[in-house]
């Protein structure tokens, strides 16, 4: 079991068909506040190991564990991690590491070895697999520092809803900014909020955006009051389902990065 459809997905392309993978929360969710179901503990009940992206994303996952009698494997454990720049958390970890692809490569190691542990006689098989997958995730890296290269550079800056993109903005070289540090600080103050308003009119920032998990409502307000446009949805915490957008997590980093570029190029702030 894992904590979050992301993390399953990565660990299905690590454990191939020596593994079933579940994910604790569905498509959809809202990953740090999520509130456990009688069903989820039945469901991890019979768990031969749970895998936990650590970092202070799951706040409700202790809780969660002291109800359940299975081995947990932190799988961030070893990432270059980023602090939290500002609001009630900062100074701790930002969580989002596997917005990186290249820090999503310690997430494949670890999960590796935990698989390996649970299962040696597909350790081979678990090895092979994470070198494959790791390519995939170099190659996904290497589009996204090009893509971000073909943008002028006072185009080059992030704004968002939550500050999941961190990871992502310091591997393609993007400036940041957001409403939010984790979604379990939502609502910015009315200071923030203008002080938002008055970077994105200032630097005129062609777009903002907003993640999948939560309303766009304030970005809509940030992209109408400085004369941006909204430059539509971000996947960070969960995958869709298997005929949405962002079936894998691969998809959804790709989905991202071409938003992200549509929403910052020229011809999509024309409308300003």
């Amino acid at each position: 079991m894992t904590t979050f459809t992301v993390l399953a997905d990565i660990t299905r392309n690590v454990g191939g068909d020596a593994v079933v993978v579940e994910s604790i929360t569905k498509p959809g969710a809202e990953i740090h506040g999520y509130e456990p179901t009688p069903g989820d503990i039945r469901r991890v009940s019979d768990a031969d190991l749970i895998l936990e992206n650590g970092l202070g994303l799951e706040l409700w996952f202790d809780d969660f564990m002291a109800r359940v009698d299975a081995p947990r494997v932190v799988v961030s454990e070893g990432v270059e991690v980023m602090a939290i720049q500002s609001g009630n958390y900062a100074g701790d970890a930002n969580p989002h590491a596997w917005m990186s692809p290249l820090e999503t490569i310690v997430y494949v190691e670890n999960i590796a070895e935990a698989l390996s542990e649970l299962d040696p006689d597909n350790a081979e098989l678990f090895d092979a697999n994470a070198t494959a997958y790791a390519e995939e995730l170099r190659d996904a890296h290497d589009e996204l520092v090009a893509a971000v290269a073909g943008l002028p550079e006072h185009q080059r800056a992030l704004v968002t809803c939550e500050g999941a993109f961190s990871y992502l903005a310091r591997d393609a070289g993007l400036a940041e900014a957001y409403l939010w540090p984790v979604n379990s600080d939502a609502d910015p103050t009315p200071r923030h909020l203008a002080d938002t308003i008055d970077l994105v009119r200032d630097n005129e920032i062609p777009a903002v955006f907003c993640e999948s998990t939560i309303s766009d409502d304030l970005a809509e307000q940030v992209a109408r009051q400085s004369g941006a446009q909204y430059g539509g949805v971000l996947y960070v915490d969960s995958l869709s389902e298997p005929d949405g957008p962002v079936p894998t997590y691969l998809d959804l980093i790709r989905h991202d990065i071409d938003t992200i570029i549509a929403g910052l190029t020229d011809e999509a702030g024309q409308g300003r």
